[in-house]
C-alpha cells in the first residue's frame, strides 16, 4: 500500500468531452475514440490486473471497447463515462476469467528444487502469468479513494497475488483499493449489493496480504539511489555475459529465488539458485547479451542468448527483478520471444 498521496488522476469531463459524447452517441466514432483514449492506458492496465497477462488484456480491452461502442446509445449519463467504461471492461474480464481461469507462475505449482534441472521442459499445459509493459504508467493515485499507486498495482508479486482470487474479489479489490470506486459503485458495475461487495473485499485482502510482500517494490524502489540500482542491474548483466558466478551471487539474498515460466521448475535459497546458474546460464548455454529495460513497474533485462544457425543473439527471455534493500531477492524469467514485442524490444542482437 503507498505512503504516499497523490493527486488523482480522474476529473469531471469538461464540456468539449460532454459534446463528444453526445456526438459519439449519434455515431461518430472519431468523438468516440477522443473519449476513450486519455483512459486507455488505465483499462488496459485494469484488463492484465484482472488477467495476468498482456495479451489477454489485449483481447478483453478490444472487445470492451466493441461493446461499448454498440452500447454506447443506452449510455443514460447516470454515472460518468469513466465509471460505465470501467463497467464494460470489468465485465468483459470477468467472463474471460469464468473461460480461462487463473493463471499461475512456477512457485503455485509445487515446492523448490534443491539442484538444477537441466533441459527442464516447457509446461505448456499451464496458462502462465505473463510480464507486463509498463512504459505508459503515471505514480498518481488512479481515483480518490484508491489505496493503491497504479506503478504498485501491477508489480508482479500483486498480480500473482490477485490470480490466487475468484472473479468478483479479484474485480472488487481492483475496483475499489486501485480505482476508488465506492462499494455502491462496485455494486452497480458488477450487479450485486454492497453487501456482497464489502464481504468479497474482506476476502480478498486476507488472501493479498497471505500472498503479497508486505513491502511493495516501489516502497524499496524509492529507499535505493537510481545509481545503484543501475549498478545492480548492469551488475546482473555483465555477471551472466561473463559467466561471473562471485559477482553474481555478490548480488543475491540469502533467500532468493529464480523461476522461468513457463518451465515448471524454480530454486529458492542462495545455494540452489547458485547451483542452477552455475550449471545452465553461466555455463550452459552460451553467449549472453542483454538490454535494459523495465516490466511490472520493476527493473528488467532482456536476455540473448547466441544461436549458431541464425548467426546473432536471439531473444529468449525478459528477466523481472525484485529488490530486498539493494540486493535481488526474486528473479522472475519469462522465457519467448513473444514477450520482447510487447516490450517493443529486438528480436535479435549481433
Amino acid at each position: 500500500m503507498s505512503e504516499r498521496s497523490s493527486v488523482p488522476l480522474v476529473a469531471e469531463p469538461g464540456d468539449d468531452a460532454r459534446d463528444d459524447l453526445d456526438r459519439a452517441r449519434s455515431g461518430d466514432d472519431d468523438a468516440f475514440r477522443r473519449l476513450v483514449e486519455p483512459l486507455r492506458g488505465q483499462l488496459h492496465a485494469h484488463c492484465y490486473r484482472m488477467l495476468g497477462s498482456t495479451h489477454d488484456a489485449d483481447d478483453a480491452l478490444q472487445d470492451a471497447l466493441v461493446r461499448a461502442w454498440r452500447g454506447l446509445a443506452r449510455f443514460e449519463g447516470r454515472s460518468s463515462f469513466r465509471s460505465w467504461l470501467y463497467t464494460v471492461a470489468t465485465r468483459t474480464c470477468l467472463d474471460s476469467v469464468e473461460r480461462r481461469g487463473k493463471r499461475a507462475l512456477p512457485v503455485d505449482l509445487g515446492p523448490s528444487t534443491d539442484h538444477a534441472v537441466v533441459g527442464d521442459a516447457p509446461l505448456s499445459e499451464v496458462a502462465w502469468l505473463g510480464p507486463y509493459r509498463d512504459s505508459g504508467l503515471s505514480d498518481g493515485l488512479l481515483g480518490p479513494g484508491a489505496r493503491y499507486e497504479q506503478r504498485e498495482a501491477v508489480e508482479l508479486a500483486f498480480v500473482a497475488a490477485l490470480q490466487h482470487l475468484p472473479g468478483n474479489q479479484r474485480a472488487a479489490l481492483l475496483l475499489f483499493d486501485v480505482l476508488g470506486f465506492s462499494a455502491a459503485e462496485i455494486a452497480a458495475i458488477m450487479d450485486t449489493t454492497t453487501t456482497s461487495v464489502n464481504s468479497a473485499l474482506a476476502r480478498a485482502r486476507k488472501v493479498v496480504a497471505a500472498k503479497a510482500p508486505s513491502v511493495t517494490q516501489q516502497q524499496t524502489l524509492r529507499k535505493i539511489d537510481d545509481a545503484r540500482i543501475r549498478e545492480v542491474v548492469h551488475g546482473f548483466c555483465t555477471a551472466l555475459e561473463r559467466g561471473d558466478t562471485d559477482a553474481l551471487v555478490a548480488l543475491l539474498t540469502q533467500d532468493v529465488t529464480w523461476s522461468m515460466p513457463p518451465m515448471p521448475h524454480w530454486y529458492r535459497g542462495l545455494p540452489a539458485v547458485t547451483d542452477f546458474a552455475v550449471r545452465v546460464p553461466l555455463t550452459g548455454c552460451g553467449s549472453w547479451r542483454h538490454l535494459v529495460t523495465s516490466a511490472n513497474a520493476q527493473p528488467a533485462v532482456g536476455c540473448y542468448l547466441w544461436n549458431d544457425d541464425a548467426g546473432a543473439h536471439q531473444a529468449w527471455s525478459i528477466n523481472v527483478l525484485a529488490l530486498r534493500g539493494d540486493r535481488i531477492a526474486e528473479i522472475t524469467s519469462f522465457v519467448g520471444a513473444e514477450h520482447f514485442r510487447v516490450f517493443e524490444l529486438p528480436d535479435s542482437l549481433p
